[in-house]
């Protein structure tokens, strides 16, 4: 199953690879240069719909949970003052994506979403310190009863140009449903309670609607 937002771009990979591979085979006569080339542009196909993959996942709802938003590696856990939202102490986790994971976003809780909101920006390296409050974001606040208020921040990397964010403030949320989408490499910090208990480590892989990033 491939990701809605990988359609435009599927569609126009798989035309430009058959024309390439037309090319290549009425142009091209040594024969092990001719099968290098074919197999350099389906490996480019072969990138582009991975990248695009959007494997369904079986979320089980809790309340008492917060899961990962996105499949990728654990890079940053600390506490944090974050002055967009909350203006207080909380703890952050980030998840760095590279550009072969699963770049789909989803909820971390099930909630109403209280604050969503885009901020353009810059395009440094998404594991850059300042990424989370220069590069180009969205900042998504889901609340329940368990944990009161949960934040989670898309952030563009490098080589990351476009960030598709479904929240709507007012609108309820699903834990594990999809939230958004980051095209081509990127990061997404959770901001949780200070009392959350976070159950993952540093350099821990993790998965987007089944891995669990705290409990209460």
């Amino acid at each position: 199953m491939f990701h809605k937002e990988g359609a435009k771009i599927i569609f126009v990979s798989v035309i430009i690879t058959v024309l390439l591979f037309l090319l290549v085979d009425y142009t091209v006569s040594i024969e092990w240069l001719r099968v290098t080339l074919l197999l350099i542009v389906l490996g480019f196909l072969v990138l582009v719909l991975q990248f695009f993959r959007n494997p369904k996942r079986n979320t089980p709802i809790n309340p008492n949970h917060i899961i990962s938003s996105v499949d990728g590696k654990v890079v940053v856990i600390e506490e944090v003052f974050e002055n967009e939202y909350f203006n207080d102490k909380v703890r952050m986790v980030s998840v760095f994506m590279s550009p072969l994971n699963v770049h789909v976003t989803r909820y971390p809780i099930s909630g109403k979403v209280v604050y969503s909101k885009y901020h353009p920006g810059k395009y440094l390296v998404a594991w850059h310190p300042k990424a989370s409050e220069e590069n180009e974001r969205t900042t998504v606040v889901v609340e329940n009863e368990t944990f009161g208020k949960v934040m989670y921040r898309q952030i563009a990397g490098a080589l990351a140009k476009r960030i598709v964010n479904y929240a709507k403030e007012g609108e309820v949320a699903k834990q594990g449903a999809d939230a958004g989408f980051i095209k081509f490499g990127s990061r997404v910090d959770i901001y949780l309670p200070l009392k959350a208990e976070v159950k993952v480590t540093l350099g821990q892989k993790v998965k987007g609607g089944v891995d669990v990033i705290a409990e209460i």
